[in-house]
C-alpha cells in the first residue's frame, strides 16, 4: 500500500479544477426538482380551506373539490369522524367517500380500506349499520386491478365475516360467491373466492357447508389454474376444522392426495404442507396406510424435484416424526433419522473456497437454498432428540450437532444457538456433552450467534453447573475449564463492537455468574472488568448494566476482604472521583445497592459518601443526588439511626438554603415535600412495613452468614480438616427453620450484636449457620435472574439466629468483626490495593468521610445526561 499523497503533491491543475466544476453542476442538477416542486401562490390558494368550516363540512368540501392528497387525509381521517359524529358522517361524508373511491388511485384505496377495517375494530356503529354502510363499498373493490390494493380490500372483508350475522354472510356474501368461483371468471376472481371459503366455513353448520360450500371448493380444487389450486389447497385446512373429521376424511383427504400427486410444483408443496398441519385431525388408520407412503414419496423425490420442496420438508420433519412417532417400524424409523442427517450436511460437501463472482448464479442460488434447509435441520433438532430419545443422543445425534455448531454459515449457527437451551433441557443429566458446542458458540466470530444464545444464558450455565440435576452442587462447572475465558472473550468481542444492545444485555447476564462460578474467580477475572466498563465506557446503558451486575457480584462475594476492597474502590473512583460523571455513575451504583443489599449494609459503608456529595460542585450531581434522596431515607430505622437522619436534614436544610442554582433549587423544593411526606420504619415490626421489613431481614441475616461462613471455613483451614461439602449438605436438610409469626401480629425480636453472636457460639452452632449460608449463592439465586432484586420470596419464613445468650437481633447486626480485617495491601492486586481506611457509618456511630479523597483516572470529557450546561469542575 502507499501512503496518501500530501497536500503538496496534490493535482490542482485545470483539468483538475474543471472536474470540480462538473460536480458542482451535477449538485446544481440534483437541486433543482426540489426548488420546482415548491408551490406557487395559485397552488396554495387551490389548496387552502376556509377555517371556520367545521369537521363534517371540511371533509365534504375536500372530497368534493379537493386535490387528491387532501381526499387521502380526509379518508384516513374518517375513523375520528366517525367517534366524533357517527349520524352526519354516514349521512354526509360515507356518500363523497364512495364516489371518490371509483376514480381513486392505489395510495387512497390503501388507506380507505385501512380506514374501513379501523372503523370496525373501534366498533363505532353497530355490526347491521356496518354491515349496510361499508360492505358493498368492500365487496364492489375486491377484483381492483391492482394486487396490493384487492389484498388490502380481502384482508377487510376477511375480519368483517368474523363479526357478520349468519343472514347477511349468505345473502351478501355466498350466494354471489356461487358465480364468482366459476371459470368463466377471472383468476384474480377465483383466487379471492378461495380464501373467502375459507374464511366462511366456520361461520354455517354442517350441513350448510356440505351443501353449498364443499361444492365451490372441489371446484376450485380442480380449477385448469395451478395459482387457484395451490391457493385453494391451502384453505383445506381451515375448511377441515370447520367441518369435522367425518367429512375431512370422506371430502377432504382424497383432494389432498390428488394434489399432492399434481403436476404443479406449488400445488405439491401446498398439499404437503397442508397435510402436516392436519396430522392431528386424522386417526391412526389414516396417519399409516395414506400419509405415511405419501410423506415416503416427497422424501425420496426431494432431491430430484425443485429445492423448494425440499426447504419445506426440511422445516416441517420435526413435526412429521412427532405426528408419526407412534406407526413407525424400527427400520422406518431409522430411515427418516438418515434423512435428517443428509439434510444437515446438504451442500457442505461441495463448499470448495470458490469465489462467489466466479459462481454461476443458478449453483449461487441453489446454495442459498441449501443454506436454510440447514437452518431448518438446526431449528427441528430439539424435536429430533425426542425423537431418537435423549439418552441415544450422543450415539445418533452428537455428530449432527457438532456439525450445525460449526457450520460455516452464520444463519444456521444462529438458529442452533437459540435452539441451545432447548438442547440442554432436554439432555438433563447428559447436558455434560455439548460442554464444548457451548465454548464453541461463545466463542463464534459472528456477533448475532452470540446475541442468540445469551438470550438463555443463566438458564443453561445453571444446567451446567447442576448437571441438568435439580440438586444443588458446591462445585461449579469443575469439568468446564474454559468457560472463563469463553465468557471474557465474548464481553470484549461485544464491546469492541458498535452493538451496544448486545454488550448491555450480555453484561446483565453476568449477574448469574455467582452461581456458576466461584467468588475468587469472579473477583480476579470480572470485578476489575466492570469497574473499567463504568469508567471508560461511553455508552450509559452499558455502564448502567455493569454496575448493576458489580453490585450482584459484591453481594454474593464470600469474603469480607475483597468485599471492603471493592466498597472502598467504589468509594474512591466513583464517589470521590474527579470526573463528574464518574460520580454520577456511583449514585446509580448507590441506588442498585439500596435495591440488593439490606438497610443496614447501605447505611454501614455508603451513606455518608452519598449525603456528601450534597456539596458536589457540579449541578447536574446534586440534581441526581435529590433525586435518590428518599430512597436514601427509606434505609434508615427508627429510633436507631436518629444520628444519620439528622446528617440526612441538615445536608437538605443546606441545599435549601444555599443553593444558586435555579433547576437543582426547584427539585430540592420537591424533594423536602416528598422527604416530610414519607414515614419511617422503626425497629419493631409494623403492619405497614412487615413485608418490606421481613425481605430485608432475610437479606441481612443471608449478607451476616456469608460473613459467618468465611470464619468457619478459615477455623477449619488452620484446624488442618477440609471442609467437607457433602456432610454439609445433608445436615443443612436437617434443619428445621422455624416459620414466621403471622403477619397480623407486628414482631419484634431482641438480642445481642452479631460480634457477641459470632464469638460466644458453640462451634455446632457455627456449623449450622455455615450449613445455610453454603445455600445462598445457590438457592436464593434460583428466582428469575432477570429479577434479581428480588433476594427471597415475599412468603419466606423468619429465620432466628440463635446465639449463647438469645436469640439475635438480624435486624441490627453489625457487620464489622475482628475476623474481617482487610488483608495486607502488598498481598493485593495492584487495581485494588487500599489508599485509606475504609468510612463506616454502623449503626449507632457516625465516622465522617474525607471529602478529598479521589482516586482513579478521569474518562474523557463529556457532556452530562441531566443538565448539559453544567461544566467539569
Amino acid at each position: 500500500m502507499h501512503p496518501p499523497p500530501s497536500a503538496a503533491a496534490m493535482d490542482f491543475s485545470q483539468n483538475s479544477l474543471f472536474g470540480y466544476t462538473e460536480d458542482l453542476q451535477e449538485l446544481t442538477i440534483i437541486e433543482r426538482p426540489v426548488r420546482r416542486s415548491l408551490k406557487t401562490p395559485e397552488e396554495i390558494e387551490r389548496l387552502t380551506v376556509d377555517e371556520d368550516l367545521g369537521d363534517i363540512e371540511r371533509a365534504v368540501y375536500l372530497l368534493s373539490a379537493g386535490q387528491d392528497i387532501q381526499g387521502t387525509s380526509v379518508i384516513a381521517n374518517l375513523p375520528f369522524l366517525m367517534r366524533q359524529n357517527p349520524a352526519e358522517t354516514l349521512r354526509r361524508v360515507l356518500p363523497k367517500v364512495r364516489e371518490v373511491l371509483h376514480v381513486a388511485g392505489v395510495e387512497m384505496q390503501l388507506t380507505a380500506a385501512v380506514s374501513f377495517l379501523t372503523i370496525l375494530q373501534e366498533e363505532s356503529v353497530s355490526v347491521h349499520t356496518y354491515a349496510h354502510s361499508f360492505l358493498q363499498t368492500i365487496l364492489l373493490h375486491l377484483e381492483h386491478r391492482d394486487a396490493g390494493v384487492s389484498n388490502a380490500w380481502l384482508e377487510t372483508l376477511l375480519s368483517v365475516i368474523e363479526v357478520l350475522p349468519k343472514d347477511t354472510l349468505r345473502h351478501e356474501i355466498l350466494n354471489p360467491l356461487v358465480s364468482k368461483a366459476q371459470l368463466s371468471q377471472t383468476v384474480q376472481s377465483r383466487l379471492v373466492s378461495c380464501k373467502i371459503l375459507g374464511k366462511l366455513t366456520n361461520k354455517f353448520d354442517a350441513h350448510t357447508i356440505k351443501r353449498e360450500i364443499l361444492p365451490l371448493v372441489k371446484s376450485l380444487c380442480q380449477d385448469v389454474e395451478y395459482e387457484v389450486r395451490s391457493c385453494m389447497c391451502r384453505q383445506l385446512e381451515n375448511i377441515a376444522q370447520g367441518i369435522g373429521t367425518d367429512l375431512t376424511k370422506s371430502v377432504v383427504l382424497p383432494e389432498l392426495m390428488e394434489l399432492s400427486r399434481d403436476e404443479g410444483c406449488s400445488v405439491r408443496l401446498a398439499a404437503f404442507e397442508t397435510v402436516v398441519n392436519l396430522l392431528d385431525v386424522f386417526d391412526t388408520d389414516d396417519r399409516s396406510q395414506t400419509i405415511l407412503p405419501l410423506v415416503k414419496s416427497f422424501c425420496e423425490k426431494s432431491f430430484k424435484a425443485d429445492e423448494s420442496i425440499l426447504i419445506s420438508l426440511s422445516f416441517h420433519l420435526g413435526k412429521l416424526c412427532h405426528g408419526l412417532y407412534g406407526i413407525f417400524t424400527p427400520d422406518q424409523h431409522l430411515r427418516f433419522l438418515e434423512f435428517y442427517k443428509k439434510l444437515c450436511t446438504l451442500g457442505l460437501q461441495q463448499e470448495n473456497g470458490h469465489n462467489e463472482n466466479q459462481v454461476p448464479p443458478q449453483l449461487l442460488e441453489q446454495e442459498k437454498k441449501y443454506i436454510s434447509v440447514r437452518k431448518n435441520c438446526a431449528y427441528n433438532l430439539p424435536a429430533m432428540i425426542v425423537f431418537v430419545d435423549p439418552k441415544n443422543f450422543q450415539l445418533e445425534l452428537y455428530s449432527t450437532f457438532f456439525c450445525l455448531c460449526h457450520d460455516p454459515e452464520v444463519p444456521v449457527r444462529y438458529t442452533i444457538a437459540i435452539c441451545f437451551y432447548e438442547v440442554s433441557k432436554l439432555l438433563n443429566s447428559g447436558v455434560y456433552l455439548i460442554h464444548k458446542e457451548l465454548i464453541t458458540l461463545l466463542q463464534d466470530e459472528s456477533l448475532e450467534v452470540l446475541d442468540a444464545l445469551i438470550d438463555h444464558l443463566p438458564e443453561i450455565l445453571e444446567l451446567m453447573s447442576t448437571g441438568g440435576e435439580s440438586s444443588i452442587q458446591e462445585s461449579k462447572l469443575p469439568s468446564l475449564p474454559d468457560l472463563i475465558p469463553a465468557l471474557t472473550a465474548a464481553e470484549q468481542r461485544a464491546a469492541a463492537s458498535l452493538k451496544w444492545r448486545i454488550h448491555e444485555k450480555l453484561l446483565q447476564k453476568y449477574a448469574c455468574l455467582p452461581h456458576v462460578i466461584s467468588s475468587d474467580q469472579i473477583y480476579y477475572r470480572f470485578l476489575q472488568r466492570m469497574f473499567t466498563i463504568m469508567m471508560t465506557n461511553k455508552v450509559l446503558p452499558v455502564q448502567k448494566a455493569a454496575s448493576r451486575t458489580l453490585c450482584i457480584f459484591l453481594r454474593y462475594n464470600r469474603k469480607q476482604e475483597q468485599r471492603l476492597e471493592v466498597i472502598q474502590k467504589l468509594i474512591e473512583q466513583l464517589g470521590q472521583g474527579k470526573s463528574y460523571w464518574n460520580r454520577l455513575r456511583f449514585l446509580d451504583t448507590c441506588e442498585f445497592i439500596i435495591e440488593l443489599f439490606s438497610k443496614s449494609f447501605f447505611c454501614k459503608y455508603f451513606f455518608l459518601p452519598v449525603i456528601e456529595l450534597t456539596h458536589d460542585p457540579v449541578a447536574n450531581v446534586r440534581m441526581k443526588l435529590c433525586y435518590l434522596l428518599p430512597k436514601v431515607k427509606s434505609t434508615l430505622k427508627i429510633p436507631e439511626d436518629k444520628h444519620l437522619l439528622q446528617q440526612l436534614e441538615m445536608c437538605v436544610r443546606k441545599l435549601l438554603c444555599q443553593e444558586k442554582d435555579k433547576d437543582v433549587l426547584a427539585i430540592v423544593k420537591r424533594t423536602v415535600l416528598e422527604l416530610d411526606r414519607m414515614e419511617m420504619s422503626m425497629d419493631a415490626f409494623q403492619n405497614k412495613f412487615y413485608e418490606k421489613d421481613l425481605l430485608d431481614q432475610e437479606k441481612e441475616r443471608e449478607e451476616l452468614l456469608l460473613l459467618e461462613m468465611e470464619q468457619l471455613e478459615k477455623e477449619k483451614q488452620q484446624d488442618g480438616r477440609p471442609v467437607n461439602e457433602k456432610t454439609f449438605e445433608k445436615k443443612r436438610r436437617d434443619i428445621k427453620t422455624p416459620t414466621a409469626p403471622p403477619k397480623s401480629v407486628p414482631t419484634a425480636v431482641a438480642g445481642p450484636s452479631a460480634s457477641t453472636t459470632s464469638t460466644s457460639a458453640s462451634k455446632e452452632i457455627k456449623k449450622s449457620k455455615l450449613i445455610r449460608s453454603q445455600s445462598i449463592n445457590n438457592h436464593a439465586f434460583h428466582t428469575k435472574y432477570g429479577n434479581l432484586d428480588k433476594c427471597s420470596s415475599k412468603t419466606s419464613t423468619v429465620a432466628y439466629i440463635p446465639s449463647a445468650s438469645g436469640l439475635a437481633k438480624t435486624s441490627t447486626i453489625s457487620l464489622t468483626d475482628d475476623s474481617f480485617r482487610t488483608r495486607n495491601a502488598s498481598s493485593l492486586p495492584p487495581s485494588f490495593s487500599p489508599s485509606t481506611p475504609l468510612p463506616s457509618t454502623s449503626r449507632g456511630t457516625a465516622h465522617p468521610v474525607d471529602p478529598k479523597s479521589s482516586g482513579g483516572k478521569e474518562p474523557p470529557p463529556r457532556k452530562a445526561t441531566l443538565k448539559s450546561r453544567k461544566s467539569n469542575p
